[in-house]
Parts: structure tokens; sequence; C-alpha cells
């Protein structure tokens, strides 16, 4: 459910409250409405217009007074009713439901401000702005100046954002989390042989049983076993192109936010530490910023570093690291880089097209291993079990896929 057009700028707008003038026009301005209106009543039953004509100059003069800020505070009001008005039909609907869970029935309690609930609050609002868009109408336009119809009008919005402005921004905050555990209950109603996971005071660790992306169908889904904890940190995993080494990684990810959000897990059994999520997947430039691929990658990593000064330990996720550059310095900044995150109490998955990058396994003394998804050729076709196997891959199948869709790949001879 999408609420409001800019959730940001609304809250900023409740949070920020202009003056529309001194606190001593406002009595006055009204005071002269009526004058002015009494003026006019005068003047068409005696025919007496000096009257009229010096009320109307004075409150054309102290209309001045107000500046040009007026017309725009106007406009923005009108903007933030309009997405108030999508807010109120959601706060409505919380407002009134009969919740039984404790941090339900707390988040719900947040919602009253100034002993008014959230939807009529902006039902006020939205009268206001009703107002204010009559400033339109012709014979409005006409009296606006003499009765300062707008002014007075905006002081109504004054008022009203002085009143509940500060409250906005916690109205979106519990939208926002109602929305998110709304989203994981019907996961959890949609799957129902989702599992809860399990927490551990050994930190790291993660242990997973059948583990699949929650994304997948349960028809199409191929489960995997996973484990990272204080001695094997890393597992390096190598395979060809369409084997699966992504979807683990971020079924892995997915997974382990899910199961720290409280929501059920697609596993059969999931045990784990707090861990802090840092992935680097699908990582792409940017022509409007000038930053290329590998320098977006690097900052990414800068941020997965920095991460693991943290007070949970870190999971890293990091698809096809460093593709960006030459062999050389991948296989270099890759091994500097995996060590830093070990030596930080870091754990994670590395996938990898480079078998270079296998040989690391074998200096994290121990605390490291090779896995890897393969591909099997039958019937000139290419299939895939996506089931993860120790060890480094021995297939590729990249001409193999050139030569499937119709490109023109002929093998080069023995010894060019």
């Amino acid at each position: 459910m999408r609420v409001g057009v800019h959730p940001d700028a609304l809250a900023e707008w409740g949070e920020t409250v202009p003056e529309l003038g001194p606190s001593w026009l406002r009595p006055v301005m009204a005071l002269l409405a009526m004058v002015w209106l009494a003026g006019g009543l005068y003047w068409m039953a005696s025919g007496y217009w000096y009257g009229l004509a010096a009320v109307t100059a004075l409150n054309f003069y102290i209309g001045k007074l107000l500046g040009g800020g007026l017309v725009d505070f106007a406009r923005g009001t009108e903007k933030a009713a309009v997405d108030l008005k999508v807010l109120a039909s959601v706060l409505e609907v919380l407002e009134k439901e009969r919740f039984q869970g404790a941090l339900l029935q707390e988040l719900q309690a947040k919602l009253r401000t100034e002993g008014i609930a959230p939807s009529a609050a902006i039902r006020k609002l939205a009268r206001v702005a009703n107002f204010l868009e009559s400033r339109r109408n012709m014979i409005f336009r006409i009296l606006n100046r003499p009765l300062f119809y707008l002014a007075q009008v905006g002081f109504a919005a004054e008022k009203w954002r002085r009143r509940h402005g500060m409250a906005i921004r916690g109205w979106l905050a519990v939208v926002g989390e109602m929305e998110a555990l709304s989203a994981l209950s019907a996961y959890a109603y949609e799957h129902p042989a989702a599992v809860f996971a399990e927490f551990v005071e050994e930190a790291p660790y993660f242990d997973a049983e059948s583990l699949a992306h929650p994304l997948l169908p349960e028809g199409r889904a191929v489960r995997n076993d996973l484990r990272l904890n204080g001695e094997r940190r890393l597992v390096l995993i190598s395979g060809p192109n369409m084997a699966g080494k992504s979807t683990f990684v971020r079924g892995v990810g997915i997974n382990t936010v899910l199961a720290q959000c409280g929501a059920t897990v697609q596993a059969k059994r999931l045990r784990l530490s707090p861990l802090a999520v840092g992935a680097s997947i699908c990582v792409l430039d940017s022509l409007q910023g000038g930053v290329s691929r590998f320098y977006a990658e690097i900052q990414r990593l800068k941020l997965i570093s920095d991460l693991t000064r943290g007070p949970a330990p870190v999971l890293f996720l990091l698809d096809e690291l460093l593709s960006g550059t030459n062999s050389h310095d991948r296989l270099t900044g890759t091994q500097f880089l995996v060590r830093a995150l070990v030596a930080q109490g870091a754990v994670g998955l590395i996938t990898t097209h480079d078998l270079a990058l296998t040989e690391i396994a074998e200096t994290i003394s121990g605390a490291a291993e090779n896995c890897h998804f393969e591909d099997q050729l039958l019937d000139g076709k290419l299939h895939f079990d996506y089931k993860l196997k120790p060890g480094v891959v021995r297939t590729s199948n990249a001409l193999k896929l050139m030569q499937q869709i119709g490109l023109v790949v002929e093998s080069l001879p023995q010894g060019s």
C-alpha cells in the first residue's frame, strides 16, 4: 500500500510551521473584516460609502503586511491535505481494529495525539483545505482582500500544523511498521510449511537445513544446507552460468533478514545468531553519477567493511566479487578483503567464475571451504540440479550457452 506521494516531504511540512504574521494581526484582521461587512451593509442601506472605502483601503494595506508567502503556504497545505487524505483512510482502519498482540496494541496507542484520533484530525485539515480551494472562486477573489479570507483560513491551517504537525512523522512510522508486519504475516499465511528461526548465543553462527529462496514457488525451489560459524567462516562458491550461485546467495540473505524481523523462513530448520547482513549483489554503474561498476562495487565493499565495527557479527554476501578488473588485481584484492573481513569476525559467501579465486580457501588456515554448483549436458541441452556440492567446479558452460542460443562459436584447436 502506498501512503502519500512524498512521506518525508509530508513529515517536514508538518514540522515546519511558518509565521504568517505578527500574532496581534489576527484579532485585528477579524475585527476589520467585521467592520468591513458592517460598512457594506450600511452603504447599501444609506448610500454612504466613505466609511466603507476607508476600511477597504486600510484592509488592503494590512494585507500587504503578510507578504507574498501566503499563497505558497496555501498551495503547500492543499497538496499536503491530498496526501494526508490517503493516510487518513489507512489510519482509520488501524484505529478501529481490535488487536490482540501487545506490539500491535502498542503501535495503535501511538496514533492518538492531543486526545484525538489521527483520522479525525486529518478530516479537520481537509475542511480547511476545502476553504483554501474556494479562494479560486471569482466571488472569493473579489472579497479576499477586504475580508482577509485567505489569511483567516491560513491561520486555521497554521493552528492545525502547530497542534498536529509534529505527529505526522509518527503516524507514518506506525503505518510503515504495520505495513511491514502485515506483509510478513501474509507471507507466513501463504507458506504454512515455513518455520521460525531459532536464535543462539554462539556468534557468529548460521546453520540452515533445506534452505530455499523465499520467493521461489515450492514446486521449483531446490533446497540446500549451509553452515557458517567460528570455525567455518567462508564458503567460496564456484560454478557455471545459470547454475544457481546468485539465487543461493540471495536466499541466504533474505532468509537471514526475515528471521531477524521475526518472520518465518524457507527452511526445514534455521539456527543463527544476530547478524548484520552486508551484500554486494547486482551492483550497477551510474552514467548520471559518473561511477563505474567497479567503483560502485568497492564503495559497497567499504560499507561492508565499516559494518564489521558494529555490535553484531557481519554476514557478507559477495556475488562475482571484483569482476570489473583484471585477474591479478581481482585475486589480490579479494585475498586482502576476505582476510580482513574474517579477521574482524565476519562470516560469509563469495561466488565466482574465476577459478583462481578458489585458491583463497587454502590460505585462510582451515576457516574456508570451496563448494560449487554444476551443470550437465544431456542430449545437447544443459541441465542444472541447483544442488550445492563440496569442492571446486570442473565444468564451464559459457560457450555451450552461446551456441545454444544460436551464436556462432567454434572450439579453438588444441595448442592455440
